[in-house]
């Protein structure tokens, strides 16, 4: 079995905003002396872990991420009649089992029953803390130190397994990540611009007031973006406690989600939906390497597209000349070729 998964992709998005800065302009990078869109790694794994496509593909197998999960065992507990002071120190032992507590001024608010970092709970974990909050609504009991740890499972959460899991407060319950995603980039240089736009009052006759009902401005750009992704099979395998259909049923689901899911900024403002136009993977145990250095010099001319895949197939071929081959199998699916979506999923899961 090859231990490493590949994938170069390239897609191109009209005019958007799909990933903000603090200032609410698109993210960008200066590489090869020049100004370039980014998209953040953690905006395009939320919209893969979150997208429809995702969820049917692995319903109850997907994770939550949240600090509010004194929050939900205070309200069952209440619900079940519990004393409001027992339900809120049960809640917090059971919070704390994944996290630090945090300590406001107020002892007795909500967020004292939060956790100070998100926490990534697996299925099994949830269902473990809804059945102790059922138990100890029927004893009416504070939770025992057996009970809290109970609460600790083996998880197969696969967005986990995917992308890691860190708790600092308790790093025993880390999970190390099987995906390494890069922040993509767009392979030619790029100037954000700014779009003026106005909005009318519907009631306003205009008899006394012509002006609009209000303006504002919104910063878009758009481009060919590279992304690369190194995906260890071995570390999800491992992750996933060995269950191999589901470990080929997570890399299918990603990969889909790669090809055809998109980040979700100011998509009613641009709707800038985009598939994938190129997708290359590589499978071996050689040191995986991204492609990046192909787009160090900015693609220019009139194809950006054309010339971005030359690019990537030229410096593939570069690498390996000067390292011999950098990956045993190779597979790439454009529209010059006949290769589809479900033929790069067979060739990555086998």
């Amino acid at each position: 079995m090859s231990r490493f998964v590949q994938l170069h992709v390239l897609t191109s998005y009209p005019p958007s905003n799909l990933n903000r800065d603090d200032l609410g302009r698109p993210k960008s990078a200066q590489m090869g002396g020049v100004n370039r869109l980014r998209i953040s790694s953690q905006a395009l794994k939320r919209a893969w872990r979150k997208s429809d496509l995702f969820e049917s593909a692995l319903k109850g197998h997907i994770g939550t991420r949240t600090k509010e999960i004194g929050v939900k065992v205070f309200d069952g507990l209440v619900a079940g009649g519990v004393k409001e002071s027992d339900a809120r120190d049960w809640a917090k032992k059971i919070a704390e089992q994944f996290g630090a507590a945090k300590k406001p001024k107020d002892a007795n608010s909500e967020e004292a029953l939060h956790i100070e970092q998100l926490a990534h709970f697996s299925p099994a974990e949830l269902a473990a803390i809804d059945a102790l909050t059922t138990a100890l609504v029927e004893s009416k009991t504070a939770p025992s130190d057996e009970q809290l740890k109970l609460l600790r499972r083996d998880h197969a959460a696969v967005d986990i397994a995917l992308f890691g899991r860190m708790l600092a407060a308790k790093p025993e319950f880390n999970t190390e990540a099987a995906v390494q995603v890069a922040h993509a980039i767009t392979v030619h240089a790029v100037t954000v611009e700014d779009d003026w736009f106005s909005a009318v009052d519907d009631l306003n006759t205009g008899m006394e007031d012509r002006g609009a009902g209000h303006i504002g401005e919104a910063a878009f750009g758009a481009g060919v973006f590279y992304l690369y992704i190194c995906i260890n099979r071995e570390q999800l395998l491992a992750s996933l406690n060995g269950n191999i259909a589901l470990r080929d049923q997570t890399l299918a689901a990603l990969l889909e989600a790669v090809a055809k899911v998109s980040p979700t900024g100011k998509q009613n403002s641009f709707a800038s939906r985009a598939y994938a136009s190129y997708l290359m993977a590589e499978k071996g145990d050689q040191q995986p390497r991204s492609l990046s250095l192909a787009f160090l010099k900015p693609v220019t001319g009139d194809d950006y597209g054309a010339d971005a895949i030359k690019r990537l197939q030229q410096k593939c071929e570069a690498m390996d000349r000067m390292y011999e081959a950098c990956a045993d199998h190779r597979l790439e699916m454009h529209e010059g070729n006949t290769v589809t979506l479900a033929g790069l999923s067979a060739f990555i899961t086998a």
